[in-house]
């Protein structure tokens, strides 16, 4: 199995940055921990303070289907549908070069 890469995109409601930012915060920190997760980090952007990502990289994708089953997870996704302004948007890919 090749290796997954997931990407991301979360951009924050009026007022609701500081609340994705400690959403985000909150759900890379046990992700680390997870077997099956090689990195994850989250990222703000520096010209749209309300925008985030994550990126991820996961030893296959059945072991980021599992991460998508734990409770720190559920709670992300919860979370974030609150606090942003768009549907989930969420990559999953690989590397091809």
């Amino acid at each position: 199995m090749e290796q997954l890469f997931v990407f991301g995109r979360f951009h924050a409601l009026a007022g609701c940055e500081d609340a994705l930012r400690k959403a985000v915060h909150d759900v890379v920190t046990p992700t680390r921990q997870e077997a099956g997760c090689l990195s994850i980090h989250g990222f703000r952007s520096i010209r749209d303070p309300r925008l985030f990502y994550i990126h991820a990289r996961w030893v296959d994708e059945a072991a980021f289907d599992r991460h998508a089953d734990l409770p720190h997870t559920v709670e992300f996704l919860k979370q974030v549908e609150q606090l942003t302004d768009h549907p989930l948007d969420v990559t999953r890919a690989q590397m091809f070069v």
